[in-house]
């Protein structure tokens, strides 16, 4: 096998072998195979897409680079979730307890935020003494003491596709489909979880602006899961409006203990509790969705998913008073407000707008490695729907000493109103194997 000879193929449009695909792989990720010629690979994969069968063994090939976490010796029936990136999407902090509070193993290797959107990673570390990088021994023990531990991801998992990210960032082939797809699953698929969910974003704090490209990106990374053995499904979620009301990290986590004490955002709890319900089904403890709906429910309401959170973060080394009284969080120097400046109906609200005003403000980084600000963001005090008059409070901004101007400038174009009243719709589509 050569390299010449397998771009020509890929570039004919004809299908990759997966040993063609693993030559090429362990070529690159072992400097064999320099970045011009992955490069020219990259671009008749953009171009001329690939086979169900060669978006699989791409992601399982780049799985195979690196280390594999297997689950075995871990109790109960084991589930992950990974979300393609929103602006206020602190699902995880509020799934996890969830499902680990319905006898649920959830097991999470999560990222840190980059541009607009944030990472779990990041909102985990503003709980004073979280640790989030745990050997793989503790990351085990911590599941089988409390079903739950999340951790970032080990610098080994996958390394071909994070040395392949690199490349697509500065070859303009990161927006591929079958690339794309490859990428997620080839993470996901190295961690030995029974189930799956994918949440993917759809709109305009979403990598995915529209409906039909979320739907194509969801169906393949299932049809890679599907094909490489395991059950995983896809919910489509609505992105154009940031979800819950609370943006920036210590905000994101108060409202995330708020939700687990039940009396969070309803949009929130509708989508956690939604996946949750999917993820019970998966592991038969509940056949019918209103019933793991509602169990999955319960748990915000009769504080066992808090008790849950109050575990994992005792289990990582947080702060667990932080907590128990979230007005202990550090707070920002200096709060503003964002008031209506006619009567309406908040018709919509700009989702990247509001994620890029609260990286301005210092609480996302533009590259990595850069420090953040856990303290600053925004509040969302007036949602799509809701009625407003001439100077309430739509927003509220937390800020110190960085990027206020931006952020109102930014924050100011993104509210519209209009005379009727209209509802967003969370949920898109579900994707489930067939």
């Amino acid at each position: 096998m050569n390299i010449i000879d397998i771009i020509s193929k890929k570039q004919a449009g004809l299908e990759l072998s997966k040993e063609e695909l693993q030559f090429v792989i362990e070529g690159y990720t072992n400097g064999e195979i320099p970045d011009y010629q992955m490069s020219a690979l990259l671009m008749a994969i953009y171009f001329r897409g690939t086979t169900e069968d060669e978006a699989t063994n791409l992601a399982l090939v780049m799985r195979d680079s690196g280390d594999i976490l297997q689950l075995g010796d871990v109790s109960g029936f084991k589930v992950d979730k990974h979300s393609t990136g929103g602006v206020g999407d602190k699902t995880t902090l509020v799934l996890g307890p969830m499902l680990a509070a319905c006898g649920i193993t959830f097991a999470k290797m999560s990222g840190r935020g980059l541009g607009h959107t944030g990472g779990t990673i990041d909102k985990l570390e503003a709980i004073p003494g979280f640790r989030t990088s745990l050997e793989i021994k503790e990351f085990k023990d911590n599941l089988n003491k409390a079903g739950i531990a999340i951790t970032g991801q080990t610098g080994n998992l996958a390394p071909a596709d994070k040395k392949i990210y690199a490349l697509r960032d500065v070859t303009s082939t990161v927006a591929s489909i079958p690339l794309i797809a490859a990428s997620i699953m080839s993470k996901k698929l190295a961690i030995g979880t029974n189930a799956i969910m994918l949440d993917v974003k759809c709109g305009e704090g979403a990598f995915m602006k529209d409906v039909l490209h979320a739907k194509e990106l969801a169906e393949a990374m299932v049809k890679i899961g599907r094909k490489a053995g395991r059950t995983v499904s896809a919910i489509i979620t609505d992105m154009n409006t940031p979800l819950g009301c609370a943006v920036g990290n210590s905000l994101e986590v108060i409202e995330a203990i708020e939700t687990l004490k039940g009396y969070g955002p309803t949009d929130l709890e509708e989508l956690c509790s939604t996946i949750a319900a999917y993820l019970i089904m998966d592991s038969f403890k509940e056949r019918d969705f209103d019933k793991a709906y509602k169990m999955a429910n319960d748990t915000l309401h009769d504080l066992t998913a808090f008790n849950k959170f109050v575990e994992l973060v005792e289990l990582q080394g947080g702060d667990t008073s932080y907590v128990y009284d979230t007005d202990k969080f550090e707070k920002a120097k200096n709060v503003r407000y964002l008031m209506a400046e006619e009567e309406g109906y908040i018709s919509s609200i700009n989702a990247l707008n509001i994620g890029e005003a609260v990286c301005a403000l210092g609480a996302g980084r533009e590259k990595l490695g850069e420090s953040i600000d856990f303290s600053v963001g925004i509040k969302i005090k007036k949602k799509v729907g809701d009625h407003v008059v001439k100077d309430d409070v739509v927003a509220e901004i937390y800020f110190n000493e960085k990027g206020y101007d931006r952020a109102i400038e930014l924050l100011c174009k993104s509210f519209i109103l209009s005379k009727e009243q209209v509802k967003n719709k969370l949920i898109i589509d579900v994707i489930r194997q067939k």
